[in-house]
C-alpha cells in the first residue's frame, strides 16, 4: 500500500482543471492496481496562515510563544508529518500570474523549516525529507513549458529538491484559457503524461 498526499491549490473549485487531471490520475493508479491510501488537502478552504514576524520566529523555534504561535507550530508539525509518512506527493500547481498559487506558497512557508525539513551544513543545505516521490500537476492558461515565463516549474523543483525530494515529475496542460480547442489539447497532453506514470 501507497500512502498518498494530495495537495489540492485551485481556488476554482468544481471548474478546477488541477483538481480534475488529480482525481484522473489517481483513478488511473487505482484502474491499474495500484492500492493507495489518499489524504487529500484542500489548501483554498484551509485557510492556512501566512507568515508574519511573530510566526517565522516561531517556526525557528522562537521561546515564550503566544498561543496564536504554538498553534501555527502544532499545524506546521502536523503538515510535515503526513508529508514525510507519504510515499507520493501529488501537487496542484496551476499558474496564476505566472506563479503558483498564494495557498500553496502558504503551505510551502509552514513545512520548510531548518532542522526539521532541512539543515544547513559546511557544504550547503541538506533536505531532509526522504523516500517521497513527487507528481506536480501544473495547468496554465498560456504556452508556456520551457519558456521563460515559466516559472513553476523551476520554483517547484528547487523547493521540493531543497527539502529533499528529488524524484519529481511535472505534468503540464497548457493552452487552458486559449478557447476549447486549445483545452482539449492540453488536457489529452496531461492525460497522456499522467498515463507513462502509472505503471
Amino acid at each position: 500500500m501507497s500512502k498518498v498526499l494530495v495537495l489540492k491549490s485551485s481556488i476554482l473549485g468544481s471548474y478546477s482543471q488541477s483538481n480534475g487531471l488529480i482525481d484522473s490520475f489517481l483513478a488511473e493508479r487505482k484502474s491499474k492496481g495500484h492500492d493507495d491510501q489518499i489524504s487529500v488537502r484542500e489548501l483554498a478552504s484551509l485557510n492556512l496562515p501566512v507568515l508574519d514576524g511573530e510566526l517565522a520566529g516561531a517556526l525557528r523555534g522562537g521561546d515564550n510563544l503566544s498561543e496564536r504561535a504554538k498553534s501555527v507550530v502544532a499545524l506546521s508539525d502536523e503538515l510535515i508529518a503526513e508529508l514525510k509518512a507519504s510515499d507520493l506527493v501529488v501537487i496542484a500547481a496551476p499558474m496564476y500570474n505566472f506563479n503558483i498559487p498564494t495557498q500553496l506558497k502558504n503551505w510551502i512557508d509552514l513545512v520548510a523549516r531548518a532542522g526539521v525539513t532541512f539543515t544547513y551544513t559546511e557544504t550547503g543545505p541538506v533536505g531532509l525529507v526522504e523516500g517521497v516521490h513527487a507528481v506536480v500537476v501544473s495547468p496554465r492558461g498560456g504556452i508556456h513549458q520551457g519558456q521563460p515565463s515559466d516559472l513553476v516549474t523551476p520554483y517547484m523543483q528547487l523547493f521540493l529538491g531543497f527539502i529533499g525530494i528529488t524524484d519529481v515529475d511535472f505534468v503540464y496542460a497548457e493552452g487552458m484559457g486559449m478557447g476549447p480547442d486549445a483545452v482539449a489539447k492540453g488536457l489529452e497532453a496531461a492525460r497522456a503524461q499522467m498515463a507513462e506514470l502509472v505503471a
